[in-house]
């Protein structure tokens, strides 16, 4: 069965928070399993705005260590600890994380009252979590950073008039589909015997910190969504890409060479006043184009 996959846009802004654009952070829950792709600060309390608990967070993935992707973390660590959280929290991100995250943990007075595990991905290496895999790539920014590959397996579809003439009761199909085959009644039933082809597993990428890169058009290649820092637009070029970051045009450039469903704009900077001039210059060249913004919610539905 095709898993529920729910997106949050908790914050969409980058370098400093300013009224309604709190700093870089993504919600995807994939069935029970809560994720944050970074931590920018304020995001325990854009979180407590959407339909997720803070309290559930599983698993959270930090591209790099600037501050504005990660200093959310400290406050959120603690709040769970003042809650009474006793499930283990783990934290993904670049080399150097455990380094960096060890000494961020012991800022302050608390008691911490449930496990936090700080995991380090060699770039390029993937996280196996059994509903979906997160792949990485080592993004071009002054610091170590990496990008996020969220992928679903691919499903084999079942067809149901075959289902039918078998026999098997539905209750036994994901079973079946796990298996690859099963003994019903004292015969075997292999999963070929009702398959119907096979169902992509969705893919969602998010970029965080880069300048534009070609290895991001095949990192990216038929995402169902991409998410892709849109610092500036065009006019700031090549000052924005001086500092690591891309523009929408060189975004949306991207998304169409990758052959991306939908472009997510993201990680604006604070100086940006108009959006709608990133968006129409995005649109321009990739028409599924669309901005983020905070309390952005949705599910990304199985095709």
């Amino acid at each position: 069965m095709a898993s529920n996959i729910r997106i949050a846009f908790l914050g969409t802004g980058g370098s400093w928070p300013k009224p309604g654009q709190s700093l870089p952070s993504v919600a995807i829950q994939i069935d029970d399993i809560l994720n944050l792709f970074d931590c920018g600060e304020g995001t325990q309390k854009q979180i407590m705005k959407s339909v997720f608990s803070f309290m559930k967070v599983r698993n959270v993935f930090i591209t790099h260590f600037h501050g504005d992707h990660f200093l959310g973390l400290i406050g959120l660590v603690q709040s769970m600890s003042f809650n009474g959280r006793a499930e283990p929290l783990n934290i993904y991100g670049p080399p150097g994380t455990i380094a960096i995250m060890s000494k961020a943990l012991g800022i302050g007075y608390y008691k911490l009252t449930f496990p936090v595990d700080l995991f380090e991905i060699p770039f390029g290496e993937s996280v196996d979590l059994g509903k979906f895999k997160v792949s990485t790539m080592r993004t071009d920014h002054p610091v170590p950073a990496m990008a996020y590959r969220i992928s679903e397996p691919d499903l084999i579809k079942i067809d149901g008039d075959k289902a039918k003439k078998t026999g098997i009761p539905s209750k036994f199909l994901e079973q079946l589909r796990s298996k690859g085959s099963i003994n019903f009644e004292g015969r075997i039933v292999k999963l070929e015997d009702v398959a119907a082809g096979t169902r992509k597993g969705r893919v969602i990428v998010y970029t965080g910190d880069t300048r534009p890169m070609e290895e991001m058009k095949i990192f990216a290649k038929d995402a169902d969504i991409l998410i892709h820092e849109t610092t500036t637009d065009s006019s700031f070029e090549p000052k924005v890409n001086e500092f690591g970051h891309t523009s929408s045009r060189q975004a949306a450039e991207i998304a169409r060479d990758a052959s991306v469903k939908k472009f997510y704009l993201f990680h604006y900077s604070p100086r940006v006043d108009d959006k709608n001039v990133l968006l129409n210059e995005a649109r321009l060249i990739f028409g599924n184009s669309e901005l983020s913004y905070e309390g952005l919610e949705f599910e990304l539905k199985a095709s």
